[in-house]
């Protein structure tokens, strides 16, 4: 070898090994360097994996999440934890499974203080915290937005064109909220926990099955908002230096399995979510990682990624090293329940463990699939033939075994109390079936129901649900009898068509109905008010005194029972003209809650009532105001009369702020409607006027609001709009008549 051409190869050597080293260097100052861009967690609700391009669909265009995709490491078969949002989500923030949170259903359960969550952690590291939710199942009150400096979950409030006002807010809304509170945070070093409602369950439309073409639409809107926010991120060269996790809370029914939405079942429609991870400056792109993993990794994966101490009782582990091939991950099994059969119908509580290859799931009637050959779970190993049998009895020994580790000693604990406003909320969005539920032994299960053989029950209830949500309660009380004929005894459906009765009108049905909870639950307090207050508005005065009596006095009941109660009796003594009956339960309601300004509202109704209407305007403002001090819920008719009482004084600025407050809280109150109306017309705005009325028919079509309607039109001279009305009422009620005989379980 010449000496040149010596030179020049020694030369190169060192060239390539300083190359080398600096390369590596390089790659160690990565691994060693904590993450200090932003970190941004997206969470899509109800996303199924199979429903996006990524993971092999083909009828949908998701452009962003492809190119998030594109950008970072794609996990094939990731899993939720629980097919609800609220546990599914706190295991997601906090790292622990369930039965460690103790969140383990969407009603009745709130994170506990003493957890700490990923923003907790960060925050500990000097990192900004903000949190945006699309969804009241992740309102403030449920303790998700521990540890975040600012937590924004709010919905639109309830209105005069709405029943419980706004239960998500769109992606798009959420997406702004983030975007603005990314502009004034002042630092990249900073996390962002943003959840998108689409494609939550209104794409489901009332009993048909699930429209295949509208869930793709809303996991469209989904994307579009993804990419508003990565658009946001490159605006402000934010996004290179960002580590962006997206993942799904849970997966969708869609019909598979008979389940429309989620909640009851634990098959891999409702527990396979996507998850991609991009790194700052992409590193590891566009490639995909097999091995199973979880929702509980995702806490020390971040914690791994900024170098932050973690809590040591954090049940997933790291995935830096599938990030950086650095190393594999011992094989785990991955832990998932739904206990929503077990708190709404009282039926068995489901477990499931999957190694990625299996599927087991723990119910009266077990089950084992073979995910890889059987990846839609249409064949139950476990329920092959004797001779079959054989062949897997095994590996379901095994995952028997394994699932027992899983939660082992821990009791299911009982929700705790919830409001009505709260339940009203929670059954809108679908959480429907209010049972009470006792804990059973092992020994007990292969006796319980399995949620397999009622899930009919289920889908009926959440659609009838959705129908009175929409407001067509006929409809909804149709469906209620339905799933009455299979489940005659069940106290929360009749609760329901008592509800749905109230709200249609048929108060002689909402009174029938709470007469047969008090048949099977004689001493439920909600049913003796229930019924006293819909007996009330049938004017069956003695009736409803015998029915709210007993509550006034029942030991057994709550001190707001008991207040309700003697509010009910002032009504009632105020409806027979007992002045001093009902002063006297009016002070008795305050006295048993201090929040019920009943004495000053007396005052002002028996004024009222005799017509002296200038003398009870300062005691209804004395009402309104005690009520607003105190904190209080709100009373149904209070601003109506209030408002009233403003017209005929000829105040009707005044008077319209009133009907629009009674119509905020309680939409169904048609004559707070009317009188709207006549307030629009007397003050010249016709316009509106048509408005409220074309709304009283819509929001609440029963044959006494069409009565008011048309008599509306009359009083104001235009006989032809009063004539549209009737013609309407008759057309609606000939709709009906064929369903006129399906009264059934009165």
């Amino acid at each position: 070898m010449s000496r040149p051409f010596r030179f020049t190869f020694i030369l190169g050597l060192v060239a390539l090994a300083t190359g080398l080293a600096a390369v590596g260097g390089w790659r160690y100052a990565r691994a060693s360097a904590p993450v200090s861009g932003p970190i941004v967690l997206i969470s899509v609700d109800a996303l199924r994996a199979d429903r996006l391009p990524i993971y092999g669909y083909r009828h949908v265009r998701t452009p962003a999440i492809d190119a998030l995709a594109a950008d970072g490491i794609v996990f094939e078969r990731a899993y939720s934890h629980s097919p609800q949002t609220l546990p599914a989500h706190v295991s997601l923030l906090t790292g622990r499974l369930p039965f460690e949170t103790g969140v383990r259903d969407n009603a009745g359960f709130v994170v506990k203080d003493g957890e700490r969550t990923l923003a907790e952690m960060l925050r500990d590291r000097g990192f900004t915290t903000g949190g945006v939710v699309s969804t009241y199942a992740l309102r403030k009150e449920t303790g998700v937005g521990q540890g975040f400096v600012f937590f924004d979950s709010d919905m639109l409030p309830a209105g005069p064109d709405s029943a419980v006002g706004e239960l998500w807010r769109s992606s798009e809304t959420s997406e702004q909220v983030a975007e603005r509170w990314l502009d004034g945070a002042d630092t990249s070093r900073l996390f962002l926990f943003l959840q998108l409602s689409e494609p939550y369950a209104p794409y489901v439309s009332d009993v048909r099955p699930a429209d295949d073409s509208s869930y793709d639409a809303q996991v469209v809107r989904a994307d579009e908002a993804v990419g508003r926010l990565i658009r946001y991120l490159k605006g402000h060269q934010l996004y290179d230096r960002s580590t962006i996790i997206l993942v799904s809370d849970h997966g969708e029914g869609l019909g598979d399995h008979g389940e429309q939405a989620h909640g009851l079942f634990v098959y891999e429609e409702a527990l396979h979510v996507p998850l991609i991870i991009k790194q700052a400056g992409a590193e590891g792109a566009g490639r995909r990682v097999a091995d199973p993993v979880q929702h509980v990794d995702l806490v020390p994966t971040v914690l791994d990624l900024a170098k932050a101490p973690g809590s040591g009782n954090l049940s997933g582990r790291s995935l830096k090293p599938l990030l950086e091939r650095s190393g594999r991950l011992a094989p785990r099994m991955i832990y998932s329940e739904s206990l929503y059969a077990w708190y709404h119908f009282g039926w068995s509580e489901l477990t499931s463990i999957t190694d990625g290859r299996y599927r087991y799931i723990r119910a009266p009637r077990e089950e084992l699939y073979d995910l890889e050959i059987d990846p839609k779970q249409q064949n139950n190993l476990a329920a092959a033939a004797p001779g079959e049998l054989s062949d897997v009895s095994g590996i379901i020994d095994s995952f028997r075994h394994e699932l027992k580790k899983f939660g082992a000693g821990v009791a299911i604990p009982q929700p705790a109390a919830i409001s009505v406003g709260e339940r009203e909320h929670l059954d809108a969005l679908g959480c429907v079936g209010h049972g009470p539920a006792t804990p059973q032994s092992d020994a007990s299960i292969s006796a319980s129901i399995d949620p397999k053989d009622r899930f009919a029950v289920v889908e009926t209830y959440r659609a009838a649900v959705r129908l009175g949500v929409a407001r067509r309660w006929s409809d909804a009380i149709n469906l209620l009898r339905t799933a009455l004929r299979e489940e005659p005894d069940r106290i929360d459906l009749w609760n329901q068509l008592a509800t749905f009765a109230g709200q249609a009108g048929r108060d002689d049905q909402a009174a029938a109905a709470y007469k047969r909870i008090l048949a099977l639950e004689p001493t439920s307090a909600h049913a003796h008010l229930g019924a006293a207050a819909s007996l009330l508005k049938l004017r069956r005065l003695e009736e409803a005194r015998q029915q709210a009596g007993p509550v006034a006095k029942a030991e057994s009941a709550s001190a707001q029972e008991r207040a309700a109660a003697h509010a009910l009796l002032a009504e009632i003594a105020l409806a027979r003209d007992e002045a001093d009956t009902a002063r006297d339960e009016a002070v008795l309601a305050r006295a048993m809650d201090s929040r019920l300004p009943m004495p000053a509202y007396v005052e002002a109704r028996l004024l009222y009532d005799q017509g002296r209407v200038s003398d009870a305007l300062p005691h209804f403002d004395k009402t309104i105001a005690e009520l607003n001090a105190a904190r209080g819920g709100p009373m149904a008719e209070l601003h109506y009369y209030a408002g009233d009482t403003l017209s005929r004084l000829k105040q009707y600025p005044q008077a319209q702020r009133e009907f629009l407050e009674e119509l905020t809280y309680f939409p169904q109150n048609s004559r707070a409607r009317v009188a709207l109306a006549t307030v629009y017309r007397k003050t010249g705005r016709m316009d509106e006027a048509s408005a409220t009325i074309s709304a009283l028919v819509r929001f609440s079509p029963t044959p006494e609001t069409y009565r008011l309607a048309a008599r509306f039109w009359e009083t104001f001279g235009d006989p032809r709009q009063a004539a549209a009305v009737r013609a309407e009422a008759r057309r609606r009620l000939s709709e009906r008549a064929p369903q006129a005989g399906s009264r059934t379980q009165q």
